[in-house]
Order: C-alpha cells, then structure tokens, then sequence
C-alpha cells in the first residue's frame, strides 16, 4: 500500500500561479524579484492556513532558480528547484520559533547567516511564529536584521503582529495575508475533488468552506475527514452530519412559520435542533445569519454579499420575495436581542423559545388575542350614572326621572380619607324654576369652589428646627458622627427672597466638605419633611474663631504648617529635603 499524504501536503502550491486567495501579495513579490528588488527581511503577518510559510518557500525557490521562466517562475529542473521539490535544499533554512526562542538559539542563527549558500545566489531564513521569540532574543536579533550579509534574506512569519516589537516591524517589508474567500475555496476543493475522484455537491463544499473559517489549510483538512466517513461518493446530509452543522431546511422552514404565525412548530422545531446535541446559542445565530442573507437576498444589488452556492441562492430568493422587509428587519431585531441575552438568561431554553414566540407574532396576532378584542366594544360602555340628567333650560322643571340603582362604593380605609384630596368642581342646579338670578348665584358658587385654599407656608421658628433636628439626629443613630454633627452644630435661621436658610456652622474646612459633598441634598429634604417648610435651604460654614482661641489644626496640612511654624529644627529640615507637606 502506497503511502497516503494530506491534501494539505500533497496539493501544497508550488508557484505564484497556484497560490489561492493572496494575488496581490503574488503579484508585488513576483514584480520585485523581475526588478532585481529584493529586500534583505520580509514580514508576512495573517491568519493561520492562508499560505504565509507557501508564499516564503514559493519566493525562495523563485531567486534561487538557475533558469526562471518569462515571468520569473522556476523551472523544475534546475538543481536548487530540485532539492528543493526533495526536501533537502540547502538554499533554505526553516526555523520554529516557538520552540526555538532564547538568545542561544538566535546566536546559532546569527552564526549559520554568516556561510554563504552552496547552491543559488541567496540563503534564506524562514522564521515562523516569530513573535514567540523572547525580548532577550529580539533585541539579539536586530543588529543582524537591520544588516544582514548580501547572501541571506529573512521572512518572518507570524498570525499575531501586534506582538512583534517595532524595532523588528520598522526594519521589515511587511505583507498582511487575508483570509481566503469561500468562493476561491469552494473552486479549489472543486478542483482537488475531480482530481481524486470524489464526487461532492456544491453545497457539501460551501458547508466544508463556511467551517474553515478562511483558511484553506483547515478546509482541505476538513475535506479528508469527509472524504474519510463518506467514501468518493460525499451526500449533503452525511456531511452536515459528520460536522455537526446545522441544515439550511431548519431555517427555511422556521422562516415559514414564522410567515405563517404557526409558535408551535416553530418550538417543535427548536426542540428537534436541541435533541440532534446542537447548541442553543449556535441555533440562534444560524438563525440571525439566515435572516441576514434573506435581506441581501431581497435586493438584487446586494448579490455579492451572498456566498453561497447557486441552488441555495435560488432559495433564499424565493423566501425573500414572501417576506417584508420590515418583517425581516423586526426578525433580526429579536434574534440579535436575544444573542446577547442569552448568557445572562437565568433559563437560557426558555428565553429562545420566547424570541421564537415573538418572532411568530411580528405579522399576526396571537390567538388568544382575539376573544378580548371581540369583548372590547361591550366593555368600553359607560356604566350608568346616578347623577340625573341636567333640567331642560325652561321655565319649569319638570320631574326628574327615578335614578337608576348603583352598587354601593367600595369602603375607603380610614388613612387614606383622612388625606386631603384636590377641590372637586360641581354643578349645582335650582330644585326650582330656573332664572337669570338663581344662574348667577350658580355662576358665583361655582368659581368660589374652583378657588380651593391654598396651604400655607409654614414658617421656620428656632423650636421647629430645633424638635427637626432632634428627631434628624435620633434617625440617624446608626451613623453617630453625623448625629452628633447635627446635634452639637450651631443653627442660625434666615428669611432670604421667600426661602428660609438654615445656617450649619462647623469647627473645620473637612467638616464642611464632608457634609456638602455627601449629605447636603439628603439633610435638606429630611429638614424640610420634618417641617414641613418647602422653601428650606441648607447652608453650611466654618465657625469663626471666638475670642482669639487658638484654632486646633485638623487636616495633615494644617498640622504640618503647625509644626513647622513652631519648630524651626523642622522648618529647615523641610526646606533642605524639599518636602512636600500638602
């Protein structure tokens, strides 16, 4: 049995011409060898699988080939072209990074650069996974990089260039790799299949694209493990099965019921997904990610955004035309909202399952909602009154009509009544015969009711702030420096443009900004419902010194400006350290 190689490996491409996915990267490195360009270090940062570690080994064999083609490619035959096709060229030097990262392994580095190469014009030092390398190791490496000798060139390769120090990117060529399209991959997966002989659909190779992730290393890796459960003859259903991925059917006919309003196959639906072992969050997303491509879809100016093969192209098509766009809008509403709630979720099944209710309710209303609507006609009926109808406006009033019969008011509790409530506005009519007189006097008992008493202010005395502050203090018993601040501090009060002010006097400056900066606001409102003064004001001083005392300093500051003043010993030895007291 012959020995079985990757499709990594075996279809590993071998020119510019067969690199996948990096053309413009092809295109500079190909121009610059044409014009004899060739930098001394190359910096070749991207994703994983995207041909960083191909494109230097690529570059290589192309300056080394004794006999290159019109367009600078190798020919094969030459002797660098073939050991390096055998593996054992000795032109190129590969080295790991993150195995090899000390000082001692650049410093055999350094020393191996300085031998000229036995075949070809140049050496090259292909580095990958080079910011793995140490700081030590870095700063070893750069006196070489800036100026290596004429034979050698180095390619660093890396995924994380923001690791790699500035010094080392300043004396690089960088090139960024992107990662590979679905499309590129799809064609390349397409050609490596009629190669081997397998036959797969479109759709089993979009789905095999889509897991890579935009890297084709990991996609031709993924293609061998089919291959490997589903034999040469690869079927939609045993791919998805093999990589645990989610069919399109689910979403298309989730979409339809979404349409048709139908929240209980929709459930069915999200229960059948969770029994085949998928994750909840990866279900929701696929849905997010399959009503994103209904809206490109709905818009033929957006069909580049869609990669997709062109039978599913086709049906998202045909889904799209039956859909809104403020349905799919709203739709996608809800599944992002419910993405990013998801984890947060203290019943995570539950919370999908509430989107998926809602989502089948953006274009119907739910039944249960009918029967109230078809009730609300006879529950919008005023109820009758017992208040008579007003009098015609005649010289006689004629019998009033029987008042029809109430049930009785519900009890009011006693706390509640004995609130006060807002002046009720009435209309009083004459038991009797109506006249200009007896309007009038209705007119005027009308506008004296409308004038409801207002409260009045109540005044600030010193026995009401001082009962106030008692009480204040007895609350805030739990805090016994702010109760004994407000029982012990002087009060002075003031009438100042209506309002009435309450002086606090403190003994200090920290005292103060204690108060303004953390109680100020919560004082006055407990102030002003203890007294019941609405206009009530807090301000808060310093009191003065009395009598010449002398003033206790508080604060480090002040105790150091203390010291100094009566120690000289100390105030000099401020100055000549150059302390700093504040």
């Amino acid at each position: 049995m012959s020995q079985y190689i990757v499709s990594a490996r075996k279809y590993r491409p071998d020119s510019f011409e067969t690199l996948i996915g990096q053309d413009n990267i092809a295109r500079t490195l190909s121009n610059s060898i044409k014009r004899g360009q060739l930098a001394h270090a190359y910096l070749f940062a991207g994703p994983r699988g995207v041909g960083k570690t191909t494109t230097a080994r690529i570059f290589a064999k192309m300056i080394n080939c004794s006999s290159p083609g019109p367009d600078m490619e190798p020919c094969g035959h030459c002797e660098s072209c073939v050991s390096f096709q055998e593996g054992r060229s000795y032109c190129i030097h590969e080295m790991d990074a993150a195995s090899n990262n000390s000082v001692d392994d650049i410093k055999a580095l350094m020393e191996q650069v300085q031998i000229p190469p036995q075949v070809g014009k140049y050496s090259v030092y292909i580095i990958d996974e080079v910011h793995m390398l140490s700081s030590s190791a870095f700063n070893a490496f750069l006196k070489t990089l800036e100026e290596p000798p004429s034979h050698a060139i180095f390619i660093l390769a890396t995924t994380e260039k923001h690791k790699i120090l500035p010094t080392i990117l300043s004396r690089c060529q960088t090139y960024d790799f992107n990662r590979i399209s679905i499309p590129d991959m799809v064609r390349n997966l397409r050609t490596i299949a009629d190669k081997e002989g397998v036959k797969i659909d479109d759709e089993s190779l979009h789905v095999i694209a889509m897991k890579a992730d935009g890297a084709m290393r990991d996609a031709l890796t993924i293609f061998d493990q089919t291959v490997a459960f589903c034999g040469t003859d690869v079927r939609y259903s045993e791919v998805i099965r093999n990589l645990n991925v989610l069919d399109y059917e689910y979403s298309f006919s989730l979409v339809d019921n979404f349409l048709a309003g139908d929240y209980p196959k929709a459930l069915l639906t999200f229960d059948e997904v969770l029994s085949k072992g998928f994750n909840a969050l990866h279900f929701i997303g696929a849905l997010s990610s399959h009503l994103r491509d209904l809206v490109v879809a709905k818009s033929a100016g957006l069909d580049s955004l869609l990669e997709l093969p062109e039978s599913l192209k086709i049906k998202y098509k045909e889904q799209a035309e039956r859909c809104p766009l403020k349905f799919l809008y709203d739709a996608l509403a809800v599944t992002t909202a419910c993405e990013s709630g998801y984890k947060a979720a203290t019943n995570p099944r539950l919370h999908i399952e509430f989107a998926l209710m809602k989502l089948s309710f953006l274009l119907s209303a739910p039944a249960a909602e009918t029967p109230l609507k078809a009730a609300a006609p006879a529950l919008s009926v005023p109820a009758p009154s017992a208040k008579a109808p007003d009098a015609p406006r005649t010289s006689a009033a004629p019998k009033a009509p029987d008042a029809p019969k109430v049930p009785d008011a519900p009890k009011i509790p006693e706390a509640q009544a004995a609130e006060p409530e807002a002046p009720v506005k009435t209309r009083r009519r004459a038991s009797k015969g109506v006249s200009i007189d007896a309007l009038m006097e209705e007119k005027k008992v009308e506008v004296e009711e409308e004038k409801a008493p207002e409260a009045k202010e109540v005044s600030l005395t010193d026995e009401l702030l001082s009962e106030a502050c008692t009480k204040l203090s007895e609350n805030y018993a739990s805090r016994p420096r702010l109760a004994n601040l407000i029982s012990s501090a002087k009060k002075e009060i003031k009438a100042s443009d209506g309002a009435w002010i309450v002086d606090f006097y403190v003994h200090n400056d920290a005292q103060k900004q204690w108060i303004e900066t953390k109680f100020l606001h919560e004082l006055e409102g407990n102030l002003i419902r203890l007294t019941g003064v609405r206009t009530l004001k807090i301000v808060v001083d310093v009191i003065a010194d009395e009598g010449g005392k002398e003033k206790t300093p508080y604060m480090p500051e002040d105790q150091a400006k203390d010291l100094m003043s009566k120690n000289e010993n100390v105030r000099n030895l401020v100055v000549e350290f150059g302390l700093n007291t504040k």
